[in-house]
């Protein structure tokens, strides 16, 4: 690289401040390319099936199955037995979005490819998570492979014009199969059982074409029985030989005898707007059809445009059996980018169970039960996802017994109405949180019916769910678990025109709702049990019959405060579901009377100014704009709200008074707010960019932060505290993710994603970083490096931004906690320009006795080194080493037998004698070449022991006990008495306290013999006790008159 480059040739000489700016502006742009120096990518979760391709299946023997699903560039591998347990992601992943799949033996391949002409594209071949191997596609290929099918020796890859042929025995590709017709492929390819080298593809004009592989050419088209069916949508083979299931664009199913040409049964879907079907499965345990169940001939349908599973008795002419309702969510009508409809259904083979995916990222089982017979199969096992990209997240709290929880769980809502919990240690444990039996509520209204069975036609599924969330808090300090409010049916119930409330004794006992969400154009706020994993008992009506804009929970967990549009605060009880309090507060009719005087009084008198902050009445301070955010202090003493009308209030807890106002108005609007609670900071997000952090205490503002200084068009999208308060992360609408130091106020990171970051979460442990973007439905979990390796603090420009891309599923090319602390390529920057060195204060008074910064185990175990050499002794004496066999030739052999040379093979006698072990006395002319030695002697020259002191701080325990016991003890002892005085000198500045205890205690006990039989020494010793006496005393006498005053500050009569 350059930089390094210009700093090595630098380094021959002086550098001098200013001079690497010119050699390094020419690599600045660069550092773009690097990677993030704090955040690593580690993983995605919260995906399960959120692409169009359809899965495939493996049978291992006959006790279970492996379904594959595509999450974008990587496959997951989930076991039927284990409940869809996750066992396998594939690494590497694509290069390309991955557009078919299939099951090859135990292999499974995997078509990619971009969306232009031009892009790269490919089969890969993957074994237990792993690439084995891949196919090579012709030269000039610029279709996609939309379907793979292997059979026999045969591996086919269709295309939307050609269809592509390989030899599985080699996997050399055979040829290229592309007919006459104009018309393209959309119903597929697929195989028929004894037809040897042959498929079938179905086309947009509604004919189905027949070619053998072998010899490359088409040899029969099936005709559509009237051009009204419209394009072939899908292609499956009956159980029984020759007879083929089409289906087409305008509805009908048909099966079609091949050998005959001839259309045996046509089956009509019946409803008033027909979906095309697009997935057909035929059920191979030879039941489920007939009165009891008890007969072959089922056959299920799907639709990508209906959430519906549609079941056939294929016997006396077809007729249908049931319909599955609401298998799937159905695509969204209202709002764009929530998936829905089914990608794929398949009857796994020999069993009555049937597998199906959807488009709302979703995976799910289903089962038929026998006795009683059900012609409609229940919910066996179920994995699934949000549907549509998150907008809130937030990492759970910690519970009241400091349990690690919070930093291991996921809350998460999304545009599909739903909200989610996220487990980081198991991915099998992610649940969402329940809103009722909406499916029951819809039978019922008739939403999932057909025809005349709607009740309302424009009421879709989606409208029985609560609104979307734009808000919400959570506290576990009061959350009851799994057994929090026994036998609550209810669930949302209006408890606020209640006063006497619902379910208090039972709720006290066992703790209850631990989560508060605001949703979209609705004026209730809604309570969750986190524990029970479902919908709690409360909906909060704002006073003022306005939206909900912010929702926040007392940090004791017992009451909610409800923000709303119109600029009202209410506060209920979680326990009971009461109304406690209103901000401002209520005022009866005599104090609005009374303070409309002292109004009067004050507008009269309004030349009279009074000194001093201003003082607010009871009713005064409501917000005029909307209420954009809540927070409660760690005491429940004031409640912090900021609104869009640009004011940060401080009210009263208990009598909704308002105590003090911050105005920012006309300046700029309030956006939301994040608090900090162990540093009693919050941050308030400002409609022009910037990020305003005011310390609570003071009711100051302490810092400004710009997300953009060239673009004001850059707004702050989500952002939040480190959980040190050290840091604010924020994410901006320019797909920025940036990282501020608050005691430097400097941006010290930048990434930016590929795509907007919709909202983001640090979790409270410090591990991970979660963000969530505008074209993904899963959750990104990037890992802090900080916690292994030093990062600086240097500010960097707009120009050094790195470009990143976002954790990928199968966590390839991300970092771990382990693999963060390995890391080999470390972090380096050169201190001097790039960062600002804070300086290093030793000593903020001479009156302070201040301790050093020397790490504990240095000189705790200085004073144990005997025990600890003890400890570690030997048990036993080194074994001789075992004689060596006869065919190796022995040392004291003939040099030229054996070719060693006996100079340096041969050890001498007397070396061997000599001891290993350096003598316990140096000699004069040996210590005058000894660091430790010569600095003593400067100190005894210049009187000047400040060198001396830094180097026997530096050095190990180890070190320190020799560079002490190697003190020269011949008369006149200057060495001894050198090191006392220093020893001395250092107590006397009140510097390095417990090092100058630690030093003397080994001293003393090395030399305490030699200094008891010499005058001056013990002279020396009776000094240093005096001086430490001095300052014991007096350190003694501050921390009495302390207490005292402390205490008398405490006291009743004070």
């Amino acid at each position: 690289m350059p930089s390094l480059t210009a700093t090595e040739t630098l380094s021959q000489g002086p550098i001098v401040k200013r001079q690497k700016l010119t050699v390094s502006s020419a690599s600045t742009p660069k550092r773009g390319a690097q990677k993030p120096r704090i955040f690593a990518p580690f993983r995605t979760v919260g995906l399960v099936s959120p692409t169009d391709v359809p899965f495939t299946t493996v049978p291992l023997g006959k006790t279970t199955f492996q379904i594959t699903t595509s999450v974008g560039r990587s496959l997951q591998t989930y076991d039927l037995k284990k409940g869809l347990h996750l066992v396998f992601l594939t690494r590497p992943q694509t290069p390309e979005i991955i557009t078919a799949t299939t099951a090859w033996n135990n292999r499974v391949l995997a078509a990619w490819g971009g969306e232009g002409s031009k892009s790269s594209r490919g089969i890969w071949i993957f074994q237990r998570g792993k690439k084995v191997d891949e196919l090579e596609l012709p030269k000039g290929t610029k279709e996609n492979v939309k379907q793979l099918l292997a059979f026999g020796s045969w591996i086919v890859g269709c295309c939307t014009s050609k269809i592509e042929v390989w030899k599985s025995t080699t996997l050399e590709h055979y040829t290229t199969l592309q007919g006459a017709s104009p018309s393209l492929i959309s119903g597929g390819v697929c195989n028929m059982p004894t037809y040897l080298n042959k498929i079938f593809a179905g086309r947009k004009d509604g004919t189905v074409e027949i070619w053998n592989l072998s010899t490359g050419k088409q040899l029969y088209t099936i005709l559509p029985e009237t051009s009204k069916y419209g394009a072939v949508t899908a292609l499956e083979p009956t159980p029984t030989i020759s007879l083929l299931a089409i289906a087409y664009a305008s509805g009908p199913v048909v099966v079609h005898d091949i050998r005959m040409d001839k259309q045996l049964l046509r089956l009509n879907t019946g409803a008033s707007v027909k979906s095309p079907i697009t997935s057909i499965s035929f059920r191979s345990d030879g039941l489920g059809a007939g009165e009891d169940g008890r007969e072959d001939g089922v056959m299920a349908t799907a639709s990508n445009e209906s959430g519906d599973v549609t079941f056939w008795d294929l016997n006396k002419k077809g007729r249908k059996m049931g319909i599955l309702r609401g298998a799937h969510n159905p695509p969204s009508l209202a709002n764009g980018g929530i998936g829905g409809g089914i990608s794929k259904i398949e009857f796994l083979a020999g069993q009555s169970v049937i597998v199906t995916s959807g488009l709302d990222n979703s995976l799910k089982s289903w089962i038929f039960d026998e006795i009683p017979f059900s012609s409609v199969p229940r919910i066996l096992h179920s994995r699934s996802g949000h549907a549509a990209p998150i907008s809130q997240l937030q990492f759970l709290p910690s519970d009241a017994d400091g349990t690690d929880a919070g930093g291991k769980w996921l809350l998460s809502a999304s545009r599909d109405r739903s909200l989610w919990g996220w487990s980081l240690r198991r991915d099998g444990q992610s649940t969402e949180l329940s809103q009722g039996n909406i499916k029951s509520k819809a039978k019922k209204m008739g939403i999932l019916g057909s025809g005349l069975q709607s009740l309302d036609p424009r009421t879709t599924l989606e409208d029985l769910k609560a609104p979307r969330i734009t808000c919400m808090a959570c506290s576990l300090n009061r959350d009851g678990g799994m057994g929090a409010v026994p036998d609550s049916g209810k669930i949302w119930d209006n408890a606020g025109k209640n006063r006497k409330g619902t379910k208090g004794p039972e709720a006290g006992n066992t703790g209850w709702e631990s989560v508060v969400t605001g949703h979209e154009g609705d004026k209730t706020a809604r309570t969750w049990f986190w524990g029970r994993k479902r919908a709690g008992r409360w909906a909060f009506e704002t006073g003022d019959g306005a939206e909900v804009t912010s929702v926040t929970i007392s940090p004791c967990g017992t009451f909610s405060l409800i923000g709303s549009a119109a600029g009202g605060i209410d506060m209920f009880n979680l326990q009971s579901g009461i109304h406690r309090q209103r901000f401002p507060a209520r005022l009866t009719p005599i104090q609005a009377k009374r303070l409309r005087m002292e109004q009067l009084e004050a507008e009269e008198g309004l030349f009279a100014m009074e000194s001093g902050p201003k003082k607010f009445a009871r009713g005064q301070g409501k917000h005029t704009k909307a209420v954009t955010g809540i927070i409660v202090d760690s005491l429940n003493r004031t409640v912090i709200s900021c609104g869009a009308d640009g004011k940060v209030k401080f009210w009263d807890f208990k009598s909704g008074l308002l105590l003090h106002e911050i105005d920012w108005y006309p300046m700029t609007s309030i956006i939301s707010m994040r608090y900090h609670r162990p540093n009693d900071l919050i941050a308030l997000s400002c409609d022009d960019g910037s990020i305003r952090v005011v310390d609570i205490e003071t009711r100051k503002l302490v810092r400004e932060l710009w997300t953009s200084t060239t673009h004001t068009q850059v707004r702050p999208v989500d952002f939040t505290f480190s959980n040190d308060g050290r840091w604010v992360i924020s994410a901006s609408t320019d797909s920025t993710i940036r990282v501020w130091d608050l005691p430097t106020g400097h941006m010290i990171e930048a990434m930016k994603l590929r795509s907007p970051c919709t909202a983001l979460a640090f979790s409270n442990t410090g591990e991970y970083l979660a963000t969530t973007q505008e074209d993904s439905v899963g959750v990104h979990i990037w890992t802090n490096r900080t916690l292994f390796t030093h990062v600086p603090t240097r500010h960097i420009s707009e120009n050094e931004i790195a470009f990143i891309d976002a954790p990928t599923a199968s966590g390839e090319g991300g970092e771990g906690m382990l693999e963060a602390a390995v890391d080999e390529e470390e972090i380096t920057e050169e201190v001097g320009d790039d960062e600002a060195v804070l300086p290093s204060i030793d000593q903020l008074s001479d009156r302070i006795t201040t301790l050093s910064l020397v790490p504990k185990s240095r000189w705790q175990n200085l004073l144990h080194l005997d025990v600890i050499r003890a400890r570690n002794k030997p048990k036993e004496a080194p074994k001789a080493p075992e004689k060596a066999p006869f065919f190796l030739p022995a040392l004291n052999q003939d040099p030229h037998i054996t070719g060693i040379d006996s100079s340096t093979a041969l050890v001498s006698a007397s070396a061997e004698n000599a001891s290993r072990i350096m003598p316990a006395k140096l000699s004069r002319g040996d210590s005058s070449t000894n660091d430790f030695t010569s600095l003593l002697r400067n100190a005894a020259t210049t009187g000047v022991s400040i060198p001396l002191i830094v180097h026997l701080s530096a050095l190990s325990p180890s070190a320190a006990d020799v560079a002490i016991r190697t003190l020269d003890a011949t008369p006149p002892y200057p060495e001894l008495l050198t090191f006392m005085q220093a020893l001395t000198s250092r107590l006397r500045e009140r510097r390095d306290y417990e090092l100058v205890q630690a030093w003397m205690a080994v001293f003393l006990r090395l030399h305490g013999d030699t200094v008891v039989r010499d005058a001056e020494l013990v002279a020396a010793v009776r000094e240093w006790q005096a001086e430490a006496k001095r300052e014991r005393e007096r350190l003694g006498s501050l921390i009495g008159f302390a207490v005292g005053v402390v205490g008398w500050a405490r006291s009743a009569r004070s």
